[in-house]
């Protein structure tokens, strides 16, 4: 294994044929990772009704997933900058393999939530180190911008695939087989990855941070839980503003705790760059967007409309397709002349899609409903490259898996937090007709317009040229070494 290992200064003595492979790699884990944020929504009728699962059984099935990936995959990107990134790369596809396959083995909604945190756990140790791995092997500026660009890609087209593949998938062998079909693409993936994958590391280890890793957790948890209870127990019920009070003292501890470690969890310097902190909050309200609108579509259709799972899945090819077509081309667009002209591209089409959709209803001609989610299908296929690229662009390649996992972590905090609102809003329509469902559905529509018009909003201001230039000085920031504060001495500061 160690013939293939080569320190980082190396990287870019890789032939191109080599560095085409190793990114070819990276996306593959990309692809199982992402497509299991999407696969298992067009699964959740067939899970509802095998597993006798509420309706907030079947958010934690989503939730519980990407939950996970948002709260750990800081920790894991700092991890393999420090332990070697081929090396937990491996680890993170073993432990997703085997997730998935006690998913597929579920006898139970509470264990497959279980199994589902646990394929997320492995998830976290991939996706932000195949970025780094991405990252440390494309040296040139113009060759690493274009290969995030296709990294970025494959995230927005695993979204797009999971439904088409999923529907097919739960319609030939039931939903316990968009589980299983993970287990061989994993396995084939930890063999490349030890045959052409060269390990790498950053140059200075981060140390780890527990209480900052509690503190996320705890942030994030509190939030999430008290979304998807609050349909049962009510905003103003004890048990959840507790659960929003203990939010807002984790979010507090952070701001207080995390800029006196020398090697914080989260890197708060970071977000000087304007650039860098929209693209967090861009990928957090992207997500968002999409993964309401998955949430509700796949439900709608099957439900409402009363589609069979491959029908259903069907129906979102006009939302892969643009992926597929507009994803490079955005990669290149982003190389060549910036983020700014694909990322108001994306919060537009994502605004008119959210708007379009408020006219939905349960007889809307098929063909109008499809053409409202080509929109959808044009948002995601070109949002992904220029946030991503916005993330790392500038920084210090010794943070490069710090950067790119904190942007997954807005990606999959934004779809976390999409589902939990989105199964709020409908739970009450549950129960009724298809009427009652759709017009449920026009709270998370209307959300998904104001989240368009951030994107636009935040996708104008942060490509400006100040702002840009504020990643640049943060970058050269980032490559120093950072001192902890000194506690101070007994005696001395008390007159």
């Amino acid at each position: 294994m160690s013939s293939s290992a080569l320190p980082p200064s190396d990287a870019a003595s890789l032939s191109p044929r080599r560095k085409s492979l190793v990114l070819a790699i990276c996306c593959i884990s990309m692809l199982v990772v992402i497509m299991d944020l999407s696969i298992v929504n067009v699964a959740l009728p067939g899970i509802g009704r095998d597993l006798r699962a509420p309706e907030s059984g079947l958010q934690w099935t989503v939730d519980a997933y990407s939950l996970v990936l948002a709260a750990f995959l800081v920790l894991s990107g700092s991890a393999s900058d420090r332990a070697g990134r081929r090396c937990v790369f491996r680890i993170g596809l073993t432990v997703f393999g085997l997730g998935s396959l006690l998913c597929g083995l579920a006898p139970g909604i509470g264990w497959l939530v279980g199994a589902r945190a646990l394929q997320a756990a492995g998830g976290t140790m991939l996706n932000p180190t195949a970025l780094a791995i991405v990252a440390d092997t494309f040296t040139e500026p113009a060759q690493r911008a274009r290969a995030i660009g296709i990294f970025g890609s494959v995230s927005g087209l695993a979204l797009a695939l999971g439904p088409i593949l999923g529907g097919g998938l739960v319609d030939a062998f039931g939903w316990r087989s968009v589980f299983w079909v993970n287990v061989p693409v994993v396995a084939a993936a930890i063999v490349l990855a030890t045959l052409f994958v060269p390990e790498s590391r950053a140059a200075r280890a981060r140390r780890f941070d527990p209480v900052g890793q509690v503190l996320m957790v705890v942030v994030l948890g509190s939030v999430v839980y008290a979304i998807i209870e609050s349909t049962s127990l009510g905003w103003t019920s004890p048990l959840i503003l507790s659960l929003l009070a203990v939010a807002g003292l984790g979010a507090g501890g952070i701001l207080v705790y995390e800029p006196r470690r020398s090697d914080p969890l989260l890197e708060l310097r970071l977000f000087r760059s304007l650039p860098f902190s929209s693209a967090i909050v861009m990928a957090l309200l992207a997500l968002c967007g999409f993964g309401a609108f998955l949430f509700v579509t796949t439900q709608y259709l099957q439900d409402v409309r009363g589609l069979s799972p491959v029908a259903a899945g069907l129906c979102l090819i006009p939302v892969g397709f643009p992926v597929l077509v507009l994803s490079p081309v955005a990669g290149r667009v982003t190389g060549a002349r910036g983020p700014r002209l694909p990322l108001l591209v994306a919060g537009t089409a994502l605004a008119l899609g959210g708007g379009a959709s408020l006219w939905i209803g349960p007889s809307t001609p098929l063909a109008a409903v499809l053409a409202v989610y080509l929109l959808f299908g044009v948002f995601l296929g070109t949002v992904n490259p220029p946030v991503t690229n916005s993330a790392v662009s500038g920084m210090p390649r010794s943070m490069a898996g710090l950067a790119g996992s904190l942007a997954s972590t807005g990606r999959q905090a934004g779809t976390t937090l999409g589902v939990a609102i989105s199964g709020t809003l409908l739970a009450p329509a549950l129960a009724h007709n298809g009427v009652a469902f759709t017009g449920a559905a026009h709270g998370v529509w209307w959300m998904t317009v104001g989240l368009g018009a951030g994107i636009v909003v935040l996708g104008t201001a942060s490509t400006a040229r100040r702002p840009v230039n504020t990643a640049r000085s943060t970058g050269r920031r980032g490559s120093r070494p950072r001192r902890a504060r000194p506690a101070p001495v007994p005696g001395r500061d008390s007159g």
